[in-house]
């Protein structure tokens, strides 16, 4: 661990000298570039150099310890460091984790009434509420790009993209199908039902992935668009739909007030989409890490069910289970996700010892 953590440091202060040439500065991308690594990896050189002032803390108390009059002052110190050693091992070791190179991007994310009518459209719809509550927290925004109302509320589906530092990573273990346990209230004779909606999260491709994408294989359809983008968005033709021949993926976008605007999001989401697919044919190839996820990112995977009798949220993949739906339905997601999280480290560790 310490000649990676030497190797992370070398690579640290040369990056940051690069940073006072002249000619690095002159360069925007190169700046931007070196910047970004520098950032990726601060975190692990400042942990490493604390780690080496304990180290070096504990050496000196031991060295102390044989002093007759500071002896017992020394063992104490030596006892703390040791502590402190120890907290730090664990901290160096998951910050040397590979990480996800998605992690720091914006995400966007589609909900889709699954099983359930109008039950599961309303639940996709407190499903949006619960992800955009939760952005809001944290600091982050969101736009919504396309949706469709279910027709007792909720949404058929529904596609938006949150915007903010780290999101993926917080909320790139939501894909999947998510179940609800409820007194439907279009449900006449007070029956308890359990429908499902469907969630699916990608990174957004920035301007980083390189996506090529041939406009010939493109059929762009303009239509009137029944949107909530404001005054006008249903009077004119505004609404895009682009669909990407080779793969038939479709985006649509109805949400922005002019053609021009929803043709251009309509392309950013269709290069993630793109991308999206080509990280899932990556990982096909590589099934060893696939199988050392946490769930398999897939619709059709069921991986929380929500009470509402029992105000019990459970996550599935993880046997994580809370008695606080109501606080999670509201935006109170960290309970979850840092389990998750934490999760997701000790498999990736116990994967690193075996391999």
């Amino acid at each position: 661990m310490i000649e990676r953590l030497e190797a992370t440091l070398a690579k640290y202060e040369y990056l940051q000298n690069e940073l006072t040439k002249p000619e690095v500065l002159s360069d925007i991308k190169k700046t931007r570039e070196y910047s970004k690594e520098m950032s990726e990896l601060e975190d692990i050189v400042n942990c490493y150099k604390k780690y080496k002032k304990v180290l070096s803390g504990i050496e000196d108390a031991k060295e102390m310890t044989k002093d007759p009059d500071l002896g017992e002052m020394a063992k104490e110190d030596l006892r703390t460091l040791e502590e402190e050693k120890t907290k730090l091992d664990g901290e160096l070791e998951i910050l040397l984790i590979p990480k996800d190179p998605n992690d720091g991007k914006n995400v966007v994310i589609e909900i889709r009434g699954a099983a359930g009518g109008d039950e599961a459209n309303i639940f996709a719809g407190d499903l949006f509420r619960m992800y955009t509550r939760y952005a809001e927290k944290k600091g982050f925004t969101y736009q919504v790009y396309n949706s469709v109302d279910g027709t007792a509320g909720g949404f058929a589906q529904i596609e938006f993209i949150i915007k903010g530092k780290n999101a993926y990573s917080l909320l790139k273990y939501e894909s999947g199908s998510h179940r609800v346990q409820r007194v439907p209230v279009t449900e006449s004779n007070g029956r308890l039902q359990t429908s499902t909606a469907t969630v699916l999260v990608m990174p957004e491709a920035d301007e980083d992935v390189d996506i090529d994408i041939n406009p010939n294989d493109l059929r762009i359809d303009i239509y009137r668009s029944s949107g909530c983008g404001g005054q006008g968005v249903n009077t004119t033709d505004s609404a895009v739909r682009i669909t990407h021949l080779p793969t038939g993926v479709v985006v649509t976008c109805q949400n922005e007030r002019s053609q021009i605007q929803n043709k251009e999001q309509a392309m950013k989401v269709l290069k993630t989409r793109l991308y999206e697919l080509q990280e899932q044919e990556r990982l096909e190839k590589e099934g060893n890490e696939r199988r050392s996820k946490i769930g398999t990112g897939d619709r059709a995977e069921k991986i929380r069910t929500y009470n509402y009798p029992q105000n019990r949220v459970t996550d599935h993949r993880i046997g994580f289970t809370t008695n606080n739906l109501d606080r999670i339905m509201d935006g109170y997601l960290d309970d979850v996700i840092d389990a998750l999280i934490q999760e997701d480290q000790k498999r990736k560790l116990e994967g690193e010892t075996n391999e």
